[in-house]
């Protein structure tokens, strides 16, 4: 409430709305009230953490894999550390957080949705600070920006999803530059540009729990019919009506593997070096800096992408130009994709030089055949109509990784999801 710049702002707010500096100033007041947490230790470590661990033993079997596990141990003391990570599924910020929660407590920014009780509440508790998107008033932003910055500068480790979002076809999104280029500006200050490190962090599930509404999303901004809240409300409501049934008696089985990879930290000394005039330059010019740095930042965080079952086998699925698929052929598929991953290097977690292709094909059924996406049809296997978006959605996760296949799956793409499956999905199935 005392910054300089805030006030400027203030200023130009009043002068270009014709209002009051007391009414500018209340509508501060009541942006840094939105904005920031409270954090709690105790909610955070004790609460928080013990929740995180059930909920995530609950539905899956989770991997924290580090690039360089000795790389945060030599990092300098005073080093301020942001985390950049790609967005798949709302679970993303349970699950870093407690990979991470024996090293370093992370805060986030979180969007509108997250602004309902008891929600915002755990979520200011938890350190997280809330922001509008699309909300484009100038003074919002100033707001914004030099709160960002003061936690940067404090030390406060931040996690930012680059892709500004969650993907809805599976691939990973254009970067958005906003809360990085918020976080860069402590640069202005040379000792700050000399601390700043930037961790990548890749993310990857074999089911994402939100993944048929995130392909509806895709399939509506495509020209699709639109899910009316009420059908929303019911399959939710349906869904946990089913999956309490299942924890009541006893059949539940967890949804397979989630996985984190942590990369080796990235110092911003040098890039600040070689962009000495970053800050003389006019705005336009300046972003278009910071969106390189991005687009670099993002393509680390996809050669990290961990693999598992799941996504692998979809990938082989998604190379083949058929509905049908026979066992022996699959098989092979599978086996190839991973020698390609293995010349780059890629992590086949929940496999790796451990499993055969039967056994990585055997963890990835179960999911496939209780999701109805695959069917077992005498020597092989029929990808059912509803299926394909599915497929389609997690072998774009690690299509990039797989080299020589990559123009395969890219081809074979059905999304966007339903556009040519509204016809099929009436079709009987053999």
């Amino acid at each position: 409430m005392h910054d300089e710049i805030i006030a400027e702002a203030v200023q130009a707010h009043a002068l270009a709305n014709c209002t009051s500096l007391h009414e500018a100033w209340r509508r501060v007041d009541a942006y840094v009230r939105e904005i920031v947490p409270f954090f709690s230790v105790v909610a955070y470590y004790q609460i928080g953490y013990r929740m995180a661990g059930w909920l995530l033993r609950l539905f899956y079997k989770t991997s924290v894999d580090f690039e360089d596990s000795s790389a945060r141990h030599r990092l300098p003391r005073d080093a301020v550390i942001v985390y950049v990570m790609n967005h798949r599924s709302n679970a993303d910020y349970i699950l870093v957080s407690y990979a991470l929660a024996g090293q370093v407590a992370i805060s986030y920014a979180v969007g509108e949705w997250a602004r309902a009780f008891p929600l915002e509440l755990m979520f200011k508790a938890f350190g997280s600070y809330f922001i509008r998107r699309r909300f484009r008033e100038p003074l919002y932003h100033v707001v914004l920006e030099r709160y960002v910055q003061l936690i940067t500068r404090e030390g406060v480790t931040q996690g930012i999803f680059v892709e500004g979002g969650l993907t809805r076809d599976g691939k990973l999104s254009a970067p958005k530059i906003g809360l990085l280029d918020y976080v860069l500006g402590i640069g202005r200050d040379p000792q700050y540009a000399a601390r700043l490190h930037v961790v990548p962090v890749a993310i990857n599930y074999d089911r994402v729990l939100e993944d048929r509404s995130l392909l509806r999303e895709l399939d509506a901004r495509s020209g699709g019919r639109r899910t009316s809240r009420f059908a929303q409300a019911y399959e939710v409501l349906r869904y946990l009506g089913w999956n309490v049934t299942r924890l009541a008696s006893r059949r539940w089985k967890r949804y397979g593997r989630a996985a984190v990879v942590v990369g080796a930290p990235i110092p911003l000394a040098s890039w600040f070096a070689e962009h000495a005039d970053l800050f003389a330059l006019e705005r336009p010019d300046r972003l278009a800096e910071v969106q390189r740095l991005c687009d670099r930042l993002l393509a680390q965080v996809g050669r990290l992408i961990p693999v598992t079952p799941v996504p692998l086998v979809c990938a082989a699925i998604q190379s083949f130009d058929t509905e049908f698929i026979t066992a022996d052929d699959l098989l092979t598929r599978i086996d190839e994709l991973r020698r390609a991953l293995g010349e780059l290097n890629a992590r086949v977690l929940g496999g790796g030089g451990d499993l055969d292709a039967t056994e990585l094909f055997a963890r990835a059924w179960r999911m496939l055949r209780m999701r109805r996406v695959l069917a077992r049809v005498g020597e092989g296997y029929l990808v059912l109509p509803k299926g394909r978006p599915l497929i389609s959605y997690y072998a774009n996760s690690v299509a990039h990784l797989l080299g020589p296949f990559l123009s395969a799956i890219q081809a074979r793409d059905a999304l966007p999801a339903m556009a040519g499956l509204r016809d099929a999905s009436t079709r009987s199935v053999p």
